[in-house]
C-alpha cells in the first residue's frame, strides 16, 4: 500500500565525464579567452564525454546513483529529461530502464530541453498522484557539446554534457521532500531562439552543414529566461502563500550565471542564496538543475529542512518551477 499520493524526493543521484576541457583549452582553437567566457557567462570548465559515452550511458550512470541513494533497485516507471536521445527513435528510456534492471517498467522521454527536469517532476508527480506509480525515477541527462558548431565561440563554451536524477516516491504533501505546486509554460512562437534546425521530420536534410547544430540568440533568450523564471517562481511562491523570503535555496537552471544573479535579484534575493556549481560544468541542460542539487549536498551549501525553490527556462520556449523542503537525502554517487 502507498503511504499516499504525493511525490516525494527519495533518492539524488549524478554522473559527470572524467574530461574536463577548460577555458583555455577552448581557445586554442577558437577566437575566445578565459576572460571573455567567465565574463559573459560565469563558466570556467565544463565535462565533456567522449564518443563512445551516450546520453543513455550517462543517464544509467545518474540513475543508478540515484537509486542507491534512495536504497531501492525497483521503481514503477523511467522518465528521462533529454533533448539529445542516442536516436531520434525509438527513446532512450526505455534503453535506460533495461539498463538498470528495470525492463518491463513504464519508461519514456520527456523533451523540454534545459526545462526537461521540471517538465519530467511534474509528469512522475502526476503519475503518482493518480495511482499510477509508487515509485519513480526521474533522470535528466543531455550531450549538447555534440550539437555544437566546433567553430561557434557563442555556443561551444557554454555547453557541457553530464546527467543527474531523482527517486521520487509517494508519500504525503506535509513531509520534507514532498513536491509542489508546479507551474509550467511554453512560448512556441519564440522557438527559433534557439533551434537545431535540421534532423527532424521538417527539414530532415540541408545542404548547409551549419543546420545541424544548435544556433542560439543569445540576447533575446537572456531576457526571455530572466523574465520567465522569476515569473514562475513568483507563481509557484504565491500557490504556496510563501514569500522570497521563505525561500532558503534558489537552484535555477545553470544556463548562465548572470542570468541566474540576474532572476533573484528581480526577485529580491540575495546571491548568497542561490546555488550555483556553472563554473565548473557549464550548462548541462536537462540535467543541470539535479547536477547543481548533488553538488549543493555534496559542500554542505543544502541542508535538510531547506526551503527550496526549483526554476528552469529553455528551447521551446518552455519555463517551469516547483518547491519542495529539502528531506535527508545525500546524493548516491559523485557529481
Amino acid at each position: 500500500m502507498h503511504e499516499g499520493h504525493h511525490a516525494v524526493l527519495a533518492g539524488l543521484g549524478a554522473w559527470l565525464p572524467p574530461r574536463v576541457v577548460d577555458n583555455d583549452d577552448l581557445a586554442r582553437h577558437l577566437d575566445t579567452s578565459d576572460e571573455w567566457i567567465r565574463a559573459r557567462t560565469g563558466i570556467g570548465e565544463r565535462r565533456i564525454a567522449d564518443p563512445d559515452t551516450s546520453t543513455v550511458d550517462m543517464a544509467v550512470a545518474a540513475g543508478r546513483n540515484a537509486l542507491r541513494s534512495a536504497g531501492t533497485d525497483t521503481v514503477d516507471a523511467v522518465v528521462l529529461a533529454t533533448a539529445t536521445p542516442d536516436q531520434l527513435c525509438p527513446a532512450s528510456a526505455p534503453q535506460v530502464a533495461s539498463a538498470l534492471g528495470l525492463s518491463g517498467v513504464a519508461a519514456f522521454d520527456v523533451n523540454a530541453v534545459c526545462s526537461g527536469f521540471i517538465y519530467a517532476l511534474a509528469t512522475a508527480a502526476g503519475m503518482i498522484a493518480g495511482g499510477m506509480a509508487g515509485r519513480v525515477l526521474v533522470v535528466g541527462a543531455d550531450a549538447f557539446s555534440r550539437y555544437c558548431d566546433p567553430g561557434d565561440r557563442t555556443t561551444v563554451p557554454i555547453f557541457g554534457d553530464g546527467a543527474g536524477a531523482v527517486v521520487l516516491r509517494a508519500g504525503t504533501a506535509d513531509e520534507p521532500g514532498a513536491l509542489g505546486p508546479f507551474d509550467l509554460h511554453s512560448e512556441g512562437e519564440n522557438a527559433d531562439l534557439l533551434i537545431v534546425p535540421a534532423g527532424g521530420a521538417k527539414q530532415r536534410q540541408s545542404d548547409n552543414p551549419h543546420d545541424y547544430f544548435l544556433t542560439m540568440q543569445g540576447t533575446a533568450v537572456f531576457r526571455h529566461a530572466c523574465a520567465r523564471m522569476a515569473e514562475s517562481a513568483r507563481a509557484v511562491l504565491g500557490r504556496s502563500g510563501l514569500g522570497v523570503g521563505d525561500v532558503d535555496r534558489f537552484v535555477g537552471h545553470q544556463a548562465n550565471i548572470r542570468i541566474l544573479q540576474a532572476t533573484a535579484k528581480q526577485l529580491g534575493m540575495a546571491n548568497d542564496r542561490v546555488v550555483a556549481n556553472i563554473e565548473r560544468v557549464g550548462n548541462t541542460s536537462a540535467a543541470s538543475i539535479p547536477l547543481a542539487l548533488a553538488d549543493a549536498c555534496d559542500d554542505g551549501d543544502l541542508q535538510p529542512g531547506h526551503r527550496v525553490l526549483l526554476t528552469a527556462f529553455g528551447a521551446g520556449l518552455t519555463w517551469g518551477s516547483t518547491l519542495l523542503t529539502w528531506p535527508d537525502v545525500k546524493p548516491g554517487g559523485e557529481a
